[in-house]
């Protein structure tokens, strides 16, 4: 339950966070820096999450769970007191920091707490599951908070509960002591975090804020493959490596870690562009109308696929994924904007339990199964990781292709629909169709929102190819079953590990 309640806070906070923006923004401005409230947390809580993952494995779960907590309720006071955009940010990579320990240590604890692998499925598939009910819950906390309370809140709120997840562990988990203290690879740490950042970042603004051809990307891009490849080569050499290499001649973590990160960035897709085709395409009111079922029914796939996984192949259980997400991607791509609120909701419970909730839990069982047990911290945190990166990368490489669509659209019909050529990059900014439809010309209004769909479509062809890739990670994961017995022996002067609570 304590577990339960910091994952809950943590997963809880970008839902609550993004509700409350509007007024944020009334309260302190900044609307141009907007973006990095997000972006800041993204990249700090990935860049992070293998750190933690290993420092877990050498020094034990329970400290780095704990250290996680405080970094985050820290983040979350001081955001709650920000004055001005600048302060938020800094005070969300702080919570970023947190959450990068949070999330990939809940899943090791239970593993490593109970000796029957079904117990641990269970709580897992419940665990993923409390994932989706932050992304239903969220929105509708946050504005209620922000409307009763001040949006400060929205940051407060996190205070009890972590507060109670914090103590409730420190006293009932215990965790036997390590005779020695293992080298921390201070070096691997440092270029590991730059080579991630750099590269989340060229994720983050290529194709929106400069092109992919520009210095800037191009620069970030060759920064992150050059430290990365600095980072490789000074792994090879730790004595207590942060990144364990060996770990990728394991076909099952090459497989999961592929077929994660193509779950990330069907998911993330998904997030990015079904509020703008609902609202600006379809015309409802909000988006939470196709985002929330898709959440709800992510919620539900992850639990159930934690209870039923133990029937399955884990090959299995990806070939399913991805065929479903491959198919359901391909009708998005099609759908009209004229399509009819039952069609997109079943869509959308589809892509849910079919398509990104099953290796929520699936994944983290997958990899704690089939590697040694003292690199069950970091391993856990590579799947994590790859998903934040895949969906970073298609919501990315989504963005450049409806952009791209979008304004050729809009430039070839202008001329037909008596369109101004000065007003077509204020035209071709969704935005604009969303607050200020009803102020264009009906056949304006009809030629952008159809061009706009017709952009959206297209753009979901990235997730039908991350799906195909996807496809791959069946053939590359070795031929385990949940069924296979594990055995797990006490460690004796090793590590710390969690023993009981």
């Amino acid at each position: 339950m304590a577990m339960a309640l910091g994952l809950l806070m943590s997963a809880l906070d970008n839902t609550i966070t993004a509700a409350a923006i509007s007024h944020i923004i009334g309260d302190i401005n900044g609307f141009d820096k907007i973006s990095w409230v997000f972006t800041a947390y993204m990249l700090a809580s990935t860049s992070t999450m293998l750190v933690f993952g290993k420092l877990s494995d050498m020094f034990g779960r329970k400290l780095f769970y704990l250290i996680g907590i405080s970094i985050f309720l820290i983040g979350s006071a001081l955001c709650g007191t920000a004055q001005d955009m600048t302060q938020l940010i800094v005070y969300r990579a702080i919570q970023g920091i947190g959450s990068g320990a949070i999330f990939p240590i809940s899943f090791t604890i239970i593993y490593t707490l109970f000796s029957d692998p079904k117990q641990g499925a269970k709580l897992s598939g419940v665990f993923a599951g409390i994932f989706g009910l932050s992304s239903v819950a969220g929105p509708q906390i946050g504005t209620l908070l922000a409307e009763t309370w001040g949006w400060r809140w929205c940051f407060y709120v996190n205070l009890p509960l972590g507060i109670l997840s914090f103590f409730v562990l420190l006293f009932a988990l215990k965790e036997t002591r390590s005779t020695h203290r293992p080298k921390i690879d201070y070096l691997g740490t440092l270029l590991l975090i730059i080579s991630t950042v750099s590269l989340m970042l060229s994720l983050e603004f290529g194709g929106k804020d400069y092109s992919w051809a520009s210095w800037q990307i191009i620069s970030l891009l060759a920064v992150a493959v050059v430290v990365g490849f600095l980072f490789i080569m000074v792994e090879r050499r730790a004595q207590e490596p942060m990144l364990p290499l060996p770990l990728f001649k394991n076909r099952m973590v090459l497989g999961m870690m592929l077929a994660c990160l193509c779950q990330g960035a069907i998911m993330f897709s998904a997030i990015a562009y079904l509020p703008i085709f609902s609202t600006a395409v379809l015309g409802r009111a909000t988006s939470n109308v196709l985002l929330t079922p898709m959440m709800f029914s992510l919620m539900v796939g992850a639990v159930l696929f934690g209870f039923l996984q133990r029937f399955f192949s884990f090959r299995a259980v990806i070939a399913f994924s991805m065929i479903t997400g491959i198919v359901i991607s391909y009708l998005l791509s099609v759908v009209s904007h004229d399509a009819s609120n039952l069609y997109m909701i079943t869509l959308m419970v589809i892509l849910g339990v079919g398509a990104i909730g099953p290796l929520m839990s699936v994944a983290q069982n997958a990899i704690a199964l089939s590697v040694d047990h003292k690199y069950i911290g970091v391993s856990s945190s590579i799947i994590g990781f790859w998903r934040n990166i895949g969906g970073v990368l298609g919501a990315s490489i989504m963005a450049t292709i409806v952009n791209t669509r979008y304004n050729s659209l809009i430039h070839v019909g202008a001329a037909e629909h008596n369109m101004p050529l000065n007003q077509l990059s204020t035209l071709a900014n969704p935005e604009h169709l969303i607050r200020a439809g009803a102020a264009f010309p009906k056949e304006t209004m009809s030629f952008l929102r159809d061009s706009l769909g017709a952009a959206i479509n297209h753009g979901f062809i990235v997730s039908i190819v991350f799906g195909i890739v996807g496809l791959a990670a069946t053939f590359i994961a070795g031929p385990l079953r949940f069924t296979v017995p594990v055995q797990r022996p006490e460690p004796q002067n090793e590590n710390a590990t969690p023993q009981s609570v």
